[in-house]
């Protein structure tokens, strides 16, 4: 129980599995920031993909029972390991597929949301529903992807998007039957694994880089990882293989 994570074909699959709706205790939010700090050890890995096991929910949030035996004291501590939870996942050194199974509720849809892609089943959810239990959260978050007046709405009432909306406003990416999420969100991390590991690597650490920049500044500082990209033999592979119309080899150098 926890956490399950499977390695192969450069593809790693972490699964949340905590029955019966994969809640999260404090412990698992310190299993899920350091394995997602571990992917920058992952050699042999291009692409996560992160989703819940069994089919009642992606993640129904934080551990209710748990958090009702926390004092107003050990609060700030807490809220430390959930940042870095989500620091973790967002700052991982591949790309990361969030394959939503069922409702992400709460800390569901921020772990949702961190991730740089998000495959949902037309059975999933998202919802802040913090205000319903006596706190803030997720809007920090969420504030990256939904126009201020969704995210006011389901800050304030507690009640979650389906799907359609979801992709309606681009919070999510594609939109899959529920026995069908898995095959699809492989076959996307599939085709980013096959990309040169330095590339994908330089650009996740430029991407979260600049997404708050002005335009020119963060054009520059990617321009920065480009130019230290260029200097790798992957990139001249890359260059050679579109030339010679061959698929590339890539050495992760």
């Amino acid at each position: 129980m926890g956490l399950e994570l499977k390695r192969a074909d450069r593809i790693a699959v972490i699964t949340l599995d905590e029955p019966p709706v994969n809640a999260i205790s404090l412990d698992l939010y310190r299993q899920i920031g350091e394995m997602f700090d571990a992917t920058e050890t992952w050699d042999d890995v291009n692409c996560a993909v992160f989703t819940g096991a069994g089919t009642r929910a992606f993640c129904a949030g934080l551990n209710l029972k748990e958090f009702l035996a926390a004092t107003v004291a050990e609060d700030p501590a807490r809220a430390r390991v959930v940042r870095r939870c989500f620091t973790s996942v967002r700052e991982a050194a591949i790309p990361t597929i969030a394959a939503v199974n069922g409702p992400a509720l709460g800390a569901g849809t921020v772990l949702a949301s961190v991730c740089d892609i998000r495959i949902a089943s037309e059975t999933a959810t998202f919802g802040m529903p913090e205000i319903n239990v006596g706190r803030c959260g997720g809007a920090a978050h969420m504030g990256r992807h939904l126009p201020q007046g969704l995210l006011r709405k389901m800050f304030f009432t507690g009640e979650p998007i389906d799907t359609a909306e979801a992709w309606r406003v681009g919070f999510v990416q594609e939109v899959t039957a529920p026995d069908a999420l898995m095959d699809a969100a492989m076959a996307l991390a599939a085709k980013i694994a096959r990309k040169a590991p330095l590339g994908l690597r330089y650009g996740k650490q430029a991407l979260n880089q600049i997404e708050f920049l002005e335009v020119d500044e963060g054009y520059k500082q990617e321009q920065r990882y480009s130019t230290r990209l260029m200097a790798t033999e992957d990139a001249r592979e890359a260059t050679r293989a579109v030339v010679e119309k061959r698929a590339p080899v890539f050495k992760g150098k």
